[in-house]
């Protein structure tokens, strides 16, 4: 794109329940896109080993995230299990000035957020799981659960499923490939939307 054809980019925010497959539909979506880049969450927790500084999290004690917070300098928060989440405002900001599109790996409650805080710029897609047997088949098959465990996320997946609604694009992750197709496609339309190209008025204009 040239400078003067240059568009404003979009947050594009992937939700679904635990195990319906999000993970790896955004990382496929990571490696097939140049313009996407997942966003980098700020968190009070402590890095686990092998993670970076800016490129896993960016770690913060609960004094400097409870500072970011007040001065707004958060687009939205959660607390999760003790700790707290949120997605600096200033690196998404650049990024869609630039023409750049943001991936989002948050749940229900920060879409909401997000789309309040910039209504014109989200993009959210609900991804489902083909059926909830299928659900906990993957969740078993992980190995990693106790199952005390799996019925906690059987329950919170259930209540996640439930806000559907709530999102501009839904889909039923049967098929994987078929999945991030889609997903693509809908990206790809995203970004050819009237608001997101300043652009087009002087180059319509300019065609007499």
């Amino acid at each position: 794109m040239s400078g003067v054809m240059k568009r404003r980019g979009l947050c594009l925010v992937l939700v679904a329940p635990s195990g319906a497959g999000k993970t790896s539909v955004s990382r496929a979506l990571l490696e097939r896109e140049a313009e996407l880049s997942l966003s980098v969450s700020a968190t009070t927790r402590a890095a686990r080993p092998g993670e970076v500084e800016g490129v896993h999290y960016h770690f913060r004690s609960q004094e400097e995230f409870e500072a970011m917070e007040a001065a707004g300098l958060l687009l939205e928060s959660a607390h999760v299990y003790g700790r707290r989440y949120g997605t600096p405002r200033e690196p998404v900001e650049r990024a869609l000035a630039g023409g750049r599109d943001v991936l989002f790996d948050v749940d229900w409650q920060g879409h909401l957020l997000l789309r309040a805080a910039m209504p014109e710029d989200v993009v959210g897609i609900f991804l489902l799981p083909p059926s909830i047997t299928e659900l906990e088949r993957r969740l078993r098959t992980r190995g990693q659960d106790s199952e005390e465990e799996i019925v906690r996320r059987m329950g919170k997946a259930r209540d996640d499923a439930s806000h559907w609604r709530e999102f501009d694009h839904v889909l039923v992750n049967s098929v994987f490939e078929d999945t991030v197709e889609t997903v693509a496609a809908i990206l790809h339309a995203a970004r050819t939307a009237r608001a997101r190209n300043p652009w087009l008025g002087d180059f319509v204009a300019g065609m007499g």
